[in-house]
């Protein structure tokens, strides 16, 4: 179960940083207009480091997705071989869930 904790939160992670990588290419987009030259430099190697990220982040999310897949299949195979089980777990957690609602 902690593993696919880690998975959602490692996703969601990935998600934020692509958007923040956006964000940059967007400044970096708007400041292609200005002339000085060290501010060019600056440019040319934030868009490769850029590039760089961009291309380990492209890998993570296909890796985490694979193991998203594997966690789905494990749980199916779990299920399938213990049904009672699974639906007693899934039972307690339903009744825990209500109580806690009841509370409020």
């Amino acid at each position: 179960m902690d593993n696919i904790s880690n998975q959602f939160h490692s996703n969601q992670l990935v998600g934020e940083i692509k958007e923040v990588m956006l964000d940059a290419e967007a400044l970096l987009a708007a400041t292609i207009d200005t002339g000085d030259k060290k501010l060019a430099e600056v440019r040319a190697k934030s868009e490769k480091s850029i590039s760089r990220v961009r291309a380990r982040l492209d890998g993570l999310q296909t890796e985490l997705l694979l193991s998203a897949k594997a966690a789905t299949k494990a749980t199916d195979a779990y299920v399938h071989e213990n049904p009672w089980r699974a639906m007693g777990f899934a039972a307690s957690v339903g009744i825990v869930i209500g109580l806690l609602i009841g509370r409020r």
